[in-house]
């Protein structure tokens, strides 16, 4: 992931007054007895020590997070729930109305900002495997 230009290369500690560079290191996510390395950007002191994260440098850990859910748990991610519901060429709306989840669920599933209940994600992985049964919801639902 590139850093972002727009934030400043520097910044003093706000606990230790030290200046931190921005810079990237790698950062270990684990869960349910699975891990993740990725390259979290931030602002980090020479050598070691805890960085500081602004803005957007914490959603690759919240990506690889995701990541994780769904390989131990079967939760889709953010990505999966767009790739499906794009498989099956419905709009986010569509989608809401068709799985009966509300016409802006797939909007908050996308951005990651709520996750899909058990039975909406079981329904999900059934539609990826089977994308002919849309046309079943889809009659249902007129």
């Amino acid at each position: 992931m590139a850093i972002e230009s727009a934030l400043p290369e520097t910044m003093v500690s706000p606990e230790t007054a030290e200046i931190l560079r921005r810079d990237v290191r790698p950062f270990t996510v684990a869960y349910g007895g699975r891990t993740r390395i990725v390259d979290l950007p931030g602002y980090y002191p020479e050598g070691e020590g805890e960085g500081i994260h602004v803005g957007q440098d914490m959603a690759v850990t919240d990506a690889a997070l995701r990541a994780l859910k769904e390989e131990v748990e079967g939760l889709p991610s953010p990505a999966t729930i767009r790739r499906v519901r794009e498989k099956l060429r419905l709009s986010q709306r569509e989608a809401g109305g068709l799985l009966k989840v509300g016409e802006s669920a797939f909007d908050k599933y996308e951005r990651g900002l709520v996750e899909p209940s058990g039975p909406t994600s079981q329904l999900l992985r059934l539609l990826d495997r089977h994308p002919e049964l849309v046309e079943e919801l889809r009659q249902d639902a007129v």
